[in-house]
């Protein structure tokens, strides 16, 4: 198989949602040729304004495209945008490669795979493990499904989206691997609220005690960007609580259907969805003002302290 290099293929981008529209630039930034759609018209002209070609619906986005990606919100969009007599599979030929990379069930994953297979089309489900920011970077990191020749094909359109890039087995691995990682993002989420607010109840400055727990070696680096944003209770969204609700859901069933127990994951599911009506379009984050609310401590914002001696912010 072929380099899936920029001066070799024609790309079409599915989605351009937080993620989608800034991995769509991202390949726009490394010369690739690029034709957007997404069912809000005012995302594809956004990227469409950075270089991105029009496809105004599904079908007319799959002529004469060699690879088609797709960032979707959820397991009935993906369905919805590759079958169908208007979907993907409908209009992509043979030889089409298809990166795939929502966050969704593994079952889902290898249900498009199945058939895609069938029309003879190969799918990579390619889970992105990242934030906005590092989205816009290029510093994501990507977690593939799929067989090993795609893969090793896909690498230079991965090298433009990523800091990092594995492939964890065949279809659907990339997807189940996704789940892995935002177990650990939502419940290590949950267990900093909880600690933050355990701090606060027992006398420390709110301030000075996110300060000084960003520079333990306890805070992952997916949360550590985090609590600088929580100092100003600020919850804008990087990742937003809906998606983060959305995966919980995902896991959960995953584990009901493997008869595993997971009674942490579950209580933070409980937060999650607790949040959930206040803060939909907020970051996943603010579970920790939701246990401030639960623990009726008001958040004021105080004043800045200075940094502990002898480090720095953010280490």
């Amino acid at each position: 198989m072929k380099r899936l290099t920029a001066d070799q293929v024609k790309l079409g981008f599915i989605g351009l949602g937080n993620m989608g529209s800034r991995i769509a630039k991202r390949l726009l930034d490394h010369a690739y040729r690029v034709s957007v759609y997404d069912v809000d018209r005012t995302k594809v002209e956004a990227v469409a304004s950075y270089g991105g070609v029009v496809a105004n619906n599904i079908l007319e986005l799959t002529r004469g495209t060699d690879v088609l990606l797709s960032c979707l919100t959820n397991d009935e969009a993906v369905r919805s945008v590759y079958t169908g007599p208007g979907g993907v599979l409908a209009g992509a030929q043979p030889g089409t490669a298809v990166l795939e990379m929502s966050t969704i069930s593994p079952e889902t994953s290898r249900e498009v795979n199945r058939l895609a297979a069938a029309r003879g089309i190969d799918v990579l489900d390619v889970a992105i493990s990242g934030s906005t920011p590092a989205a816009e970077e290029g510093i994501l990191t990507l977690l593939v499904g799929g067989h090993q020749e795609l893969f090793l094909a896909a690498e230079p359109i991965f090298q433009a989206v990523a800091k990092r890039y594995f492939l964890l087995g065949g279809s659907g691995a990339g997807t189940a691997m996704k789940l892995v990682v935002n177990t650990l993002l939502g419940v290590g989420m949950q267990a900093i609220a909880e600690a933050v607010v355990l701090g606060e109840r027992t006398g420390l400055d709110r301030e000075r005690l996110l300060e000084v727990l960003s520079q333990t070696a306890l805070i992952a680096p997916a949360h550590l960007g985090k609590l600088a944003r929580i100092a100003a209770n600020d919850y804008t969204p990087q990742f937003p609580l809906r998606l983060m609700n959305k995966d919980f859901q995902l896991i959960l069933k995953a584990a009901a259907e493997g008869d595993i127990s997971m009674p942490v994951t579950e209580a933070a599911f409980r937060v999650n969805a607790d949040e959930l009506p206040h803060a939909n379009e907020e970051d996943f984050s603010a579970v920790l003002r939701r246990m401030e609310e639960v623990a009726g401590i008001a958040r004021i914002p105080s004043a800045p302290v200075p940094a502990v001696p002898g480090t720095k912010s953010g280490e």
